[in-house]
Order: C-alpha cells, then sequence, then structure tokens
C-alpha cells in the first residue's frame, strides 16, 4: 500500500466511526483502494448544488444531494459499492460548470453498465440542442426501436446524469412536457431557461411553412427563422404529411410519426 492508499483507508477508518452501517464496507474499502476510488465535486446548476461523479472513463453520476458531503459520499457507496473521494481534477470541474451554465463543453459520460438500448437512447438524447426537444417517439425511432417510447420514459427516469445527458429535453409524443425525476415544473423552468416556447409546443408541436413544404419540429432551428404569416401549426407528423408537407432533413420529425 502507498502513502496515497494509507491516506484514503485511515480517513475512511476516520469517517466510519461516526457511521452505522447496515453492512461491512470493508470488501468496498479493499476493493477501491485495488481498483482506484472514483471522484468527485460539486458544482452550482439550475437544480441547485450538484455532486457530480467521474471515474477513469468519464462522468457516472450527477444529483442535487441537499445532505452534507459525508452523507453523499455514504450515499454513493451504498447504491453504487464504489469509494468516492474529493476530486482534485480542475479542468473536469471546469467543463461540468460550464455545461451546468448552458455553453457548450465535450466531457466523457461513462455508461459501461448501461445495455446497448439505453446507450444509445442515452447517445440520441445526448445530441439534442438545447432550446430543442424532441418526442419519446423520436427518441426511440432515432435509438433504433421504433416501438419503444416506454421504454425510453424509463431510461429518461433513471438517467444517471441528468443536465449532462438532457433528458428534460425530451417531451411527450403529444406535445405536452410530461414527468421529470426532480418535478415535472422544474422541467417546465429548465425548458423555458433554454428559451423552449413550451406553452406553444403543447398546443403544436409540429409547424410547416408553404414557402418551402417542409414540417419541423416546433424547436427546429430551421423552424425558428419561419415568419409568422407563413407558419402553420401542427398537431401531429401524420396531419402535416396529410396536409402536402415533407420532414425537414435536419430535425427529421417523421421519426416521431
Amino acid at each position: 500500500m502507498n502513502v496515497s492508499d494509507e491516506r484514503i483507508a485511515a480517513m475512511l477508518r476516520e469517517a466510519g466511526e461516526d457511521i452505522t452501517a447496515k453492512k461491512d464496507f470493508g470488501p468496498l474499502v479493499e476493493r477501491s483502494l485495488a481498483d482506484g476510488a472514483d471522484a468527485f465535486f460539486t458544482a452550482g446548476s439550475p437544480l441547485g448544488t450538484m455532486y457530480v461523479v467521474f471515474g477513469p472513463r468519464g462522468v457516472k453520476y450527477a444529483t442535487p444531494h441537499p445532505a452534507s458531503e459525508e452523507d453523499f459520499v455514504r450515499h454513493y457507496g451504498e447504491t453504487f459499492g464504489r469509494l468516492v473521494v474529493p476530486s482534485e481534477d480542475d479542468a473536469m470541474s471546469e467543463k461540468i460548470s460550464a455545461i451546468f451554465e448552458g455553453e457548450k463543453a465535450e466531457v466523457a459520460v461513462d455508461l459501461s453498465d448501461k445495455t446497448p438500448f439505453q446507450r444509445r437512447v442515452m447517445e440520441v438524447v445526448s445530441r439534442i440542442p438545447r432550446g430543442e426537444v424532441r418526442p419519446y417517439g423520436w427518441v426511440a425511432e432515432e435509438a433504433g426501436a421504433p416501438r419503444a417510447s416506454r421504454a425510453v420514459g424509463s431510461v429518461m427516469a433513471k438517467n444517471p446524469v441528468p443536465l449532462i445527458v438532457p433528458c428534460h429535453r425530451v417531451i411527450r409524443n403529444d406535445g405536452k412536457t410530461g414527468n421529470y425525476g426532480f418535478d415535472p415544473e422544474r422541467k417546465v423552468r429548465l425548458l423555458e431557461r433554454e428559451g423552449v416556447p413550451v406553452e406553444e409546443i403543447a398546443k403544436a408541436p409540429y409547424v410547416a411553412t408553404p414557402t418551402t413544404g417542409i414540417v419541423c419540429h416546433a424547436t427546429c432551428r430551421n423552424a425558428r427563422r419561419i415568419k409568422r404569416e407563413n407558419r402553420r401549426p401542427f398537431r401531429s407528423m401524420s396531419a402535416a404529411v396529410d396536409a402536402g408537407f415533407r420532414p425537414c432533413k435536419v430535425c427529421r420529425p417523421v421519426a416521431a410519426a
């Protein structure tokens, strides 16, 4: 055991004196020292202060945790069976803070414990631009499982890295915002903060224009450029297609038909 390992072990022993655990953490400590611990830091976000955990493969977990740092460390160990220690990686902290502030930053997300379908869904959702939304059916289609809208909802409900993988940008197929793990009202506030016209989309998730004969998701960057007098709202993609409009090649709304 090297000096660094000894320091971690000593910290754990000291913390353990104040923790009444329901199980023996000895194996967890030994495995964590052998494999290397995950690291965490805190960052401000629209959801409040977030605890963010990352490992060698990228960010693994992010949550607004109201309890103390000690409680969070215990919660993480009990939930994931991994030791977590304070991070000294300022670069990672800066990237995550930038994402939480709405800026663009590239960070790896560790999805190694997810199924292939779950990974595809998470990857699709991570590409939804800020200020835009997509329905569950669209995500399912893009993930290669067009009949799996409900399964997409389940994946979003268990998203371990909210805001980093922006599950709040996935809405119901009828244009309503739907549920959110931290409270539906928070989802509305997040979307409005990004400039999404929530009430407008609930009435008409799709917008077409006769000048081009194209229909888009209402928040598509192309739809935003349509002049007011040329906007044709639609409640469903099938109605727009029946009216003679063809799907936008950028936002591909036919996928949600």
